[in-house]
C-alpha cells in the first residue's frame, strides 16, 4: 500500500462527477485488461453467466440492465472472494425477430445486426459490466454457426435426429412453424394471427429418449423451484398402462368398411381401474388408423371433420370448451366387459400424447363426460365415495377419488382406486390386453424453420444415396446473402428459390443433389453457447475439452423465467448428448440457476409492447452508471423485481455522494469509534450474507443505514470506518469504488483487494421481530435490528415476498411504533 493521496475537504452538497470518473475507469480497465480472465492459469475458476440477449434495434432498456447488473454484481462478489471469474457476453442474433424487423424496414438482417450489436455493446460497457469482451460471440457469425451445424451432425450420428411428416402449428402471417408455447389462445404470440395446423416434412431431435434423465436430475440440481416445477410439468411423467382393444369385425356389426380390417387399438391410461366404465374409444383426427376404421357410410362426414380439425392449432384444441366429434361407424370390444363400444374421432384427443387414442370413461373424466352428454353416449359409474351406492346418479363426472371405491367393476368391486389400478393392470396383463408403461407429455423437438435468417441444416439430398450429412470438413454451410428472403405461404424456405445455392454435388457419389433449405430453430443456437465462450477465439474446435473441463458446468446462470422450459430444457438435452458422446465430462450445464424478476413501471412489466420502457442512456447521462446500477438493485428483491419510479434514483445518488465525502474527509489520527465499528462489522456480515442470496436490495439498504451512522451529526469518520465500505460497495458501484480505492492510496483494482472480514463478536446484533400491517391488517413479521428506524423496517417489509405483494404503489401514510409494529397505508 502506498501513502494516501491527500485530498482537499469535499463538499457533500457538491458530490462527485460520475461522467469523469466512469470514463476514466472504463478506459483504465481496457488499457490494463482488468476484466480479462486467465482462462488457462486462473485459480478457483468461477463462471458467472447471464443469458445472452437478442440485439434488437431499439437497444437495451432499464429492465434489461436490471438483469445484467444483478449477474455482474454476483460475478464481482466472487472475484472479491478470491475466485478467477469469467463473465462473457454475446448475442442471440438469428431468428424471426431480426428477419421480420429487416422485412419491415426493407433492409437485410445482415446489414442491421452488426449495428445493433455495436449499440448493445456500447450500452453494456457504459453500464460498467465486468465482461471479458475477448470472448464475445454472435450466433450469426459463420465461425459460430459452423459448430451449431456440427452439433446437428453429432445428433444425427447418434440416431437422435430424424425427418418426418408431422402436424405443426403454422402462422400464416409469419409464414413459419411455431412451437406450442408460441401459440397463445389459438393465435401467434408475436403477430396475434390465428394459427393453422399443417402437415410438413420436418427435422426433429429425439429429446423424448432423454425424458427420464431430464426429469430425474431436477431432484438434485440447484435451480429455482419455480423453474424446476415448470420443467417437471412440461416433461409430464405418467405411469400407467397401454391397454389394447380388439376391433370388432365388420361382419359382427353388419357394416362394411371400405379399407382393410384393423385388428387392435392401443390406448394409454393412468386409470386402468376404470376399465369397466370405458363406454367408447376416441381417436385423434390425425390418427393413422382413422381412415381405415371409417365405414363407407360414415366416410364423407369423417373426412369433413378431419379436414376442419386440421385447420386448428394444437393449443386451441387443448383449451377449447366446445366438444366436437364424429362416429367412425366401427366398434371395439372392451377387454374387461367383452361388450362392444363405439369408436369416435374428436379433436380433444391429441396425437402427440400417448398413442393418440383414449378409452373414454365419462363417469370419471370431465372432458369425456361433456363429450358423452353432447352425443348421447352411455355414462356408467364405476367409482363411488364412501357410503354411496353403486347406482348413485351422476350429474357430473365423479373425480374425487380420495377414499373412493370401485363398483360395477366385476372382480375389482370393493377395491380402493389405488388398489384397483394395480389389480386391473395385473389382470389385463394376464389376459394379454395390457402392459405397464411410462409415458411423457414431452414430445420430440422440431428444429426445422421455413425462414431465411438462421443456420442452414447441413443435409444434402441425393436421388441415389438419400439424405447425406454434409462432411464436417465442408462446414459451415454458409447462409447466402440473398436479396429475396421474404417467406411465402408454400411452407418452403426462401432458400429453395435459389438454385445456385442449393444445387450441389452429393458428397457420397458426386451426382447433382440438393441442399436442405430449412434453417434450424434459434433454440439450437442458444442450447450450447455457454460451451463456446471459453473457446470463442478458436476456429478448429467447437470447444476446447480441457477448458470445458476446467470452467464448466457454469457455476451461476441467471436469466428470465420465460425461458424456464424451452431454452433451459434444450440446453440440458444437448449437454447430455455431448456427455454421452464423450465430448464433455458433465451432463448438466448449469450448477445453479436463478430467475431474475422484472421491472414494473406504470403498473405493468417494462417492455416495448407496453410502451413503458426507459432508455438507460438518459439515466446514466444524468446520474451516472454507479447510481443507476445501485438504484436498480434497490428497487426490490432481485428474483421478483421492483416498481420503477423516475426520480427514485436521487436517493441512491445522495448515498454515493455521502460515501465520496466520507472517504475524502476521513481522518487517520486517533482511533475509530467503537459503536461505529460494531455497526461496520454487522454491515460486512449482512452484505456478505445477502449477495449470495441475490438479496441485493437489503444489502444496499444495510450500506445506506451504515453511512447514516458514519455521518451522524456531521461527524468526521475515521479511515478505518469507511475503507471497508468502499470494498462492500464495489460490486454495485465499481467506478466510484475504484476511484476511492485509488485515493485511499492503494495500487491495483479494488476488485482484487479481497472481501473485508468481520469480527463475529462485533457482528453480533440484537434483533427483534416486528409486526407489519398494510392498511391496518397484519400481513407478516420481519426480523430487524432492535434499534431499526422506520426506513430500515420498510426495506425489510418490501424484501419479504409475502408482505411486499400487499404494498402496491407509494405509501400514503406510515404509522411506526419503534420496536413493536409498522402500519403502511397504501
Amino acid at each position: 500500500m502506498t501513502e494516501p493521496i491527500t485530498q482537499p475537504p469535499a463538499n457533500e452538497a457538491g458530490g462527485y462527477d460520475p461522467a469523469a470518473i466512469e470514463h476514466k475507469w472504463q478506459t483504465r480497465w481496457r488499457e490494463r485488461g482488468t476484466n480479462a480472465t486467465d482462462l488457462e492459469g486462473g485459480d478457483r475458476p468461477f463462471y458467472a453467466l447471464m443469458m445472452f440477449p437478442y440485439p434488437s434495434a431499439e437497444g437495451l432498456h432499464v429492465g434489461n440492465l436490471f438483469a445484467f447488473t444483478g449477474n455482474d454484481i454476483y460475478g464481482r462478489f466472487h472475484r472479491l472472494r478470491g475466485h478467477t471469474v469469467f463473465e462473457p457476453l454475446g448475442y442471440d442474433a438469428f431468428g424471426i425477430h431480426s428477419e421480420n424487423y429487416a422485412l419491415k424496414l426493407g433492409r437485410h438482417p445482415a446489414d442491421l445486426i452488426p449495428k445493433n450489436i455495436a449499440n448493445f455493446r456500447r450500452q453494456l460497457e457504459r453500464a460498467g459490466l465486468m465482461v471479458d469482451w475477448r470472448y464475445s460471440l454472435s450466433t450469426t457469425d459463420p465461425g459460430y454457426y459452423k459448430w451449431t451445424q456440427w452439433i446437428f451432425l453429432q445428433l444425427l450420428n447418434r440416431g437422435l435426429a430424424y425427418k418426418k411428416k408431422a402436424a405443426v402449428n403454422w402462422c400464416p402471417k409469419d409464414k413459419t412453424v411455431l412451437a406450442n408455447e408460441q401459440v397463445i389462445a389459438g393465435v401467434c404470440e408475436r403477430c396475434k394471427t390465428p394459427v393453422e395446423q399443417r402437415f410438413l416434412e420436418q427435422w426433429f431431435f429425439e429429446i423424448t429418449k432423454y425424458a427420464g434423465r431430464l426429469l430425474d436430475n431436477l431432484d438434485w440440481i440447484d435451480w429455482s423451484e419455480t423453474t424446476k416445477s415448470a420443467q417437471r410439468n412440461w416433461i409430464g411423467r405418467s405411469v400407467g398402462a397401454e391397454i389394447t382393444f380388439d376391433v370388432m369385425p365388420s361382419s359382427e356389426r353388419g357394416t362394411q368398411r371400405a379399407s382393410g380390417e384393423v385388428s387392435r387399438i392401443a390406448v394409454f391410461t393412468t386409470r386402468a381401474d376404470t376399465i369397466f366404465g370405458a363406454s367408447y374409444l376416441v381417436l385423434a383426427p390425425e390418427h393413422p388408423l382413422a381412415a381405415e376404421l371409417t365405414t363407407s357410410s360414415r366416410r364423407a362426414e369423417v373426412e369433413a371433420y378431419r379436414e376442419r380439425s386440421a385447420k386448428k392449432d394444437v393449443i386451441a384444441r387443448k383449451v377449447t370448451k366446445e366438444k366436437t366429434g364424429v362416429f367412425t361407424g366401427s366398434y371395439a370390444r372392451n377387454p374387461a366387459t367383452a361388450q362392444p363400444i363405439p369408436i369416435w374421432i374428436a379433436d380433444y384427443v391429441l396425437m402427440e400424447y400417448g398413442t393418440g387414442a383414449i378409452m373414454a370413461v365419462p363417469g370419471h373424466d370431465e372432458r369425456d363426460f361433456e363429450f358423452a352428454q353432447a352425443f348421447g353416449l352411455p355414462i356408467p359409474r364405476v367409482v363411488v365415495a364412501e357410503g354411496e351406492s353403486a347406482d348413485a346418479p351422476l350429474s357430473a363426472a365423479f373425480t374425487d377419488n380420495e377414499g373412493g371405491r370401485l363398483v360395477n367393476s366385476g372382480r375389482l368391486d370393493g377395491l380402493t382406486v389405488d388398489e384397483g389400478k394395480r389389480a386391473a393392470v395385473a389382470w389385463l396383463e394376464e389376459i394379454g390386453a395390457a402392459r405397464t408403461v411410462v409415458n411423457y407429455r414431452l414430445h420430440d423437438w422440431c428444429i426445422s424453420r421455413q425462414r431465411y435468417w438462421g443456420p442452414p441444416i447441413p443435409i444434402i439430398y441425393c436421388d441415389a444415396c438419400g439424405p447425406q450429412p454434409v462432411p464436417e470438413s465442408d462446414l459451415p454451410v454458409l447462409l447466402p446473402n440473398i436479396a429475396d428472403f421474404t417467406p411465402d405461404d408454400s411452407g418452403i424456405s426462401p432458400l429453395a428459390r435459389h438454385h445456385e445455392w442449393y444445387r450441389v454435388p452429393c458428397p457420397t457419389c458426386g451426382a447433382l443433389a440438393r441442399r436442405e433449405t430449412d434453417v434450424s430453430d434459434t433454440f439450437l443456437d442458444s442450447a450450447w453457447y455457454f460451451l463456446r465462450y471459453p473457446s470463442a477465439d478458436r476456429d478448429d474446435v467447437a470447444f476446447d475439452r480441457a477448458l470445458a473441463k476446467k470452467w464448466l458446468p457454469v457455476d451461476s446462470y441467471i436469466g428470465g423465467n420465460e425461458h424456464a422450459v424451452l431454452h433451459l430444457l434444450y440446453s440440458r438435452f444437448i449437454t447430455m448428448v455431448l456427455h454421452d458422446a464423450g465430448y464433455v465430462t458433465f451432463e448438466e450445464p448449469f450448477k445453479r440457476f436463478r430467475a431474475h424478476g422484472h421491472i414494473v413501471r406504470d403498473g405493468a412489466k417494462m417492455s416495448k409492447t407496453k410502451g413503458n420502457i426507459v432508455n438507460p442512456d438518459d439515466l446514466i447521462e444524468e446520474w451516472g452508471a454507479d447510481a443507476f446500477r445501485t438504484y436498480l438493485m434497490f428497487l426490490g428483491p432481485y428474483e421478483e423485481g421492483g416498481d420503477y419510479r423516475d426520480r427514485g434514483i436521487s436517493g441512491v445518488k445522495r448515498f454515493l455522494d455521502r460515501l465520496w465525502v466520507s472517504v475524502a474527509n476521513a481522518r487517520t489520527d486517533g482511533v475509530p469509534d467503537d459503536s461505529v465499528m460494531r455497526k461496520l462489522h454487522q454491515t460486512i456480515r449482512k452484505v456478505g450474507d445477502d449477495i449470495p442470496r441475490l438479496s441485493y436490495n437489503t444489502a444496499v439498504a444495510a450500506m445506506m443505514e451504515y453511512i447514516n451512522v458514519v455521518r451522524a451529526y456531521e461527524r468526521t469518520p475515521h479511515r478505518s470506518e469507511v475503507e471497508p465500505l468502499v470494498q462492500l460497495v464495489s460490486p454495485f458501484a465499481p467506478h466510484i469504488a475504484e476511484e476511492l480505492w485509488e485515493r485511499l492510496g492503494h495500487d491495483g483494482s479494488v476488485m482484487d483487494a479481497g472481501w473485508p472480514e468481520y469480527d463475529p463478536a462485533l457482528a453480533t446484533e440484537d434483533t427483534i421481530e416486528m409486526a407489519v400491517q398494510v392498511n391496518g391488517k397484519t400481513r407478516g413479521k420481519v426480523r430487524v435490528a432492535k434499534d431499526a428506524d422506520q426506513a430500515a423496517v420498510i426495506v425489510a417489509a418490501r424484501a419479504d415476498a409475502q408482505i411486499a405483494k400487499f404494498i402496491t404503489g407509494e405509501p400514503k401514510k406510515i404509522i411506526f411504533v419503534p420496536g413493536r409494529l409498522i402500519n403502511i397505508v397504501v
